[in-house]
């Protein structure tokens, strides 16, 4: 895999696995483009990291994307490497009818819609690229699901399975496509979701998860699993039903 001299985008980039991404491909001497909706927090970034280009852009919104896509392609002449990774996760108890229900449609839009829209629209720039790099953040969650998140994980599985899926349909393009399931990261998705302090799910450093990424990366791996996440997927397929109990102990809470 070409380590250097890319240009790459990254979403949700401006914080969490998405900066430390960000980092450690601008340490290897690439041109870093990060995207996200909250442009104080964009320019943040740009501040502590000036040779980082930002981009304010939502990844739910047709018109963004379609602008995004322009934009790079004017200023840049296209991407090399597209990273989904922006994502959110909602705790929620399926059994409470008072649930919001906009919010869960608002994480299937976010964490499976809006990779299959970037892609959609970044797809005659990768295929214009000599060494083009599809990566997509999913989840060791993809593997078993933890029931207090049921959509994240949900929508995790989905984007595993797409991204097997769509592997053998960009073969023939010299596209390559890379799966970065993480564990539990200390970010603050994981903090909004309460989780971070969770001991069962071992959250691990963003820094320690881009070293990881990067050392498989760079070896061609299609398939990276951080962590618990390289457990999950074992023990997801010799005794299901034993690591589905142990990821789920704790009593579903009254999550509205």
């Amino acid at each position: 895999m070409k380590q250097s001299k890319q240009i790459v985008l990254i979403t949700g980039g401006s914080s969490g696995i998405g900066l430390a991404l960000a980092e450690k491909f601008k340490e290897n001497d690439n041109t870093v483009i990060i995207t996200g909706r909250n442009l104080s927090k964009l320019e943040t970034v740009q501040k502590d990291f000036p040779k980082i280009q930002i981009f304010q852009s939502d990844v739910t919104n047709d018109a963004d994307v379609r602008m995004l896509a322009d934009d790079i392609q004017e200023k840049f002449g296209g991407i090399d490497i597209l990273i989904n990774n922006a994502g959110i996760m909602n705790l929620v108890d399926a059994g409470n009818g008072g649930n919001d229900l906009q919010k869960q449609m608002q994480e299937i839009e976010i964490n499976y819609n809006s990779p299959i829209r970037l892609l959609h629209y970044f797809l005659p720039q990768l295929k214009k690229s000599k060494s083009a790099v599809l990566v997509n953040v999913s989840s060791g969650l993809a593997y078993v699901p933890f029931a207090q998140a049921p959509t994240y994980s949900g929508t995790k599985s989905a984007i595993h399975f797409w991204t097997k899926g769509i592997r053998l349909q960009l073969k023939p393009h010299n596209i390559k496509v890379v799966e970065l399931l993480p564990p539990v990261v200390d970010t603050p998705l994981a903090h909004g979701a309460d989780i971070a302090e969770d001991d069962n799910l071992k959250p691990m450093p963003p820094e320690k998860l881009a070293d990881i990424f990067w050392k498989d990366f760079i070896k061609g791996k299609e398939e990276i699993t951080p962590g618990i996440s390289k457990q999950l997927k074992l023990m997801g397929r010799l005794a299901p039903k034993f690591i589905f109990n142990q990821l789920n102990k704790k009593p579903i809470p009254n999550y509205n």
